[in-house]
């Protein structure tokens, strides 16, 4: 099995694993899977197929852990500057709807403002206006009168 397996990996091919009888035998061995072509290879206890020692396992393991937390690492970077840039952004743009509001707000009131005055000339002048009518009809009113005595 192990000269078929080693044979397998030298040429490239996949081949199944040939299971063992031995209940023992199972609990022992582990199924690595190649990085490149997926290729299987099975390690016993202490023993690699390759001809490499479990040290060499776990250092190539403690390798692949720190590469991989690097990269969880680098990801978890890469997504708080994203954040940071998108968080940025939109304080940037709750700042110009908050300005932009406040310079409404206060449009708004000069508005009202000047349609308050306006309003106030206008009632002015139409009091004018009626005061002005009323003398005048007060004037014919008392005129008719001496023409009427």
């Amino acid at each position: 099995m192990l000269r078929a397996e080693a044979e397998g990996a030298a040429t490239g091919l996949k081949k199944k694993a040939v299971k063992l009888s031995s209940d023992d035998e199972d609990k022992n061995e582990e199924i690595i899977e190649g990085e490149r072509g997926g290729s299987r290879k099975k390690i016993k206890k202490g023993k690699a197929v390759g001809g490499t020692s479990s040290s060499g396992n776990s250092i190539s393991l403690k390798e692949s852990l720190e590469d991989f937390t690097k990269q969880q690492i680098q990801m978890e970077m890469q997504w708080r500057e994203v954040f940071e840039a998108r968080e940025n952004e939109r304080m940037m743009k709750e700042m110009e709807w908050r300005q932009t509001m406040k310079q409404l707000e206060n449009d708004r009131i000069v508005m009202e403002r000047r349609w308050r005055e306006r309003e106030e000339q206008r009632r002015v002048r139409e009091e004018a206006r009626a005061e002005k009518r009323d003398a005048l009809i007060t004037a014919l009113l008392n005129k008719l009168r001496r023409e009427d005595m």
